[in-house]
């Protein structure tokens, strides 16, 4: 019995030392996805082109913001005098007129997000197959997203900041 006792510490005390051993050999990759997105040449032409999907719907909601107004004080000043069927079908149209703009602006923000989730998939696609090549030749077990303070601490000698390379490799 107490010859298997010290076998089964010897056995723990080799283990022990064999996984401090390979945790000391794992190492790792850290970034911000964000910093390097932003820092990818096509980044700024998709922004550009935001931007100016942005203002047209933006003069399109002013435009029907406009409309509305207008028709509302047109009933405001023949509401007095305006029978109460008319002044009803008036009121009516209005209503109408502010759900399709509320709907408007609801489905236009929607399509905004969507047409950037687009435009953005093959920047992300290639910062994905940048970042794995790199992660690759390094011998990396993982690399990691910096942003969002996920981490508030990595070891310098346990990873290694890729900001710089992964930029590099995307010019």
């Amino acid at each position: 019995m107490r010859r298997l006792s010290i076998i089964i510490i010897s056995l723990f005390a080799i283990l022990s030392v064999n996984a401090q051993d390979s945790i000391s050999g794992i190492h790792f990759g850290y970034l911000s996805y964000k910093q390097a997105i932003e820092a990818m040449p096509d980044y700024r032409l998709v922004q550009q082109k935001m931007q100016t999907l942005r203002g047209q719907y933006e003069a399109e909601m002013k435009r029907v913001e406009d409309e509305f107004n207008r028709k509302y004080e047109d009933f405001l000043d023949g509401q007095r005098e305006f029978p109460k069927t008319i002044l009803r079908k008036r009121q009516t149209e209005l209503q109408e007129l502010m759900t399709k703009n509320i709907d408007f602006k609801k489905e236009s923000l929607q399509q905004l997000a969507n047409t950037e989730q687009e435009m953005m998939a093959p920047l992300k696609a290639r910062l994905n197959e940048v970042i794995a090549t790199i992660a690759k030749d390094r011998g990396y077990a993982l690399v990691i997203n910096t942003d969002a303070e996920a981490c508030p601490y990595i070891d310098p000698a346990m990873g290694e900041d890729i900001n710089q390379t992964i930029q590099d490799a995307l010019q």
